[in-house]
Parts: C-alpha cells; sequence; structure tokens
C-alpha cells in the first residue's frame, strides 16, 4: 500500500512498458539479423525521423560514436532482441550505418578454421 505523497512505484520495479510494445509486438526485425557484436554509427542524413518512439531519437544520440548492438542495448536497459528489431528499423530507415563484427562471413562450414581450431588443441 503506498502512502499519501509517494510514489506508487520505483526503480526495482523495471520498465512500465513492456518490451514487447515497444516494438508492436515484432518479434523479428525488419529483415537484417544483427549480431549483439555489430557496431552501429549514426549517418549524417537529412531525413526526417519519422519514429514516434522515445527509443529511435535515444539510439541515434547514443550513435554518433560507433557502438556495439550490445552497448546500446545496456544504455536503453532494454533486451538485447527487442534493441536488434530498434536499431535494424534506423538501419533501414538510413539512419545508422552498420559493420558486421569481423569473422561473420565465415559460416558454420569453414573447414579450415575448423581444423585450425584442431590442430591447436591437439598441441595442448
Amino acid at each position: 500500500m503506498t502512502r499519501f505523497g509517494r510514489p506508487w512505484f520505483d526503480d526495482e520495479a523495471g520498465p512500465l512498458v513492456r518490451p514487447y510494445a515497444v516494438t508492436r509486438g515484432r518479434t523479428l526485425g525488419s529483415g537484417r539479423e544483427l549480431d549483439m557484436l555489430t557496431l552501429v554509427v549514426t549517418r549524417s542524413s537529412t531525413v526526417p525521423l519519422r519514429r514516434p518512439e522515445p527509443e529511435y531519437p535515444e539510439i541515434l544520440r547514443l550513435c554518433h560514436i560507433p557502438q556495439s548492438v550490445a552497448e546500446v542495448s545496456a544504455v536503453l536497459r532494454l533486451p538485447l532482441a527487442v534493441t536488434k528489431i530498434l536499431v535494424g528499423d534506423l538501419i533501414n530507415d538510413g539512419h545508422l550505418n552498420f559493420r558486421a563484427p569481423a569473422g561473420a562471413d565465415t559460416g558454420p562450414l569453414d573447414l579450415s578454421m575448423l581444423r585450425s581450431v584442431l590442430d591447436g588443441i591437439r598441441k595442448l
């Protein structure tokens, strides 16, 4: 029970808006599968921001210097999946540039890398 003049919530209660409301119920991004180590940086663009949610301008403000998607997620205190969707929206709208982490282009069938790892393990 709350007392008169005291707020009925506190920092421990967490956000008052659920993550699915921030993404409007979307669970998948707008076409790009972003890694948590993907670097994003604000692009100098004259295109106006057409999204009304407060998270979008905050992401653009944070990304004036390159940030990983994980760093943006931590600063915004949003789940990583939600942040990936929001960042993907800004990339598709032309507000952010992105760069995949080094080595992300090697697929799971890169046998030469697997052989090198196996050789290294055998040498131990």
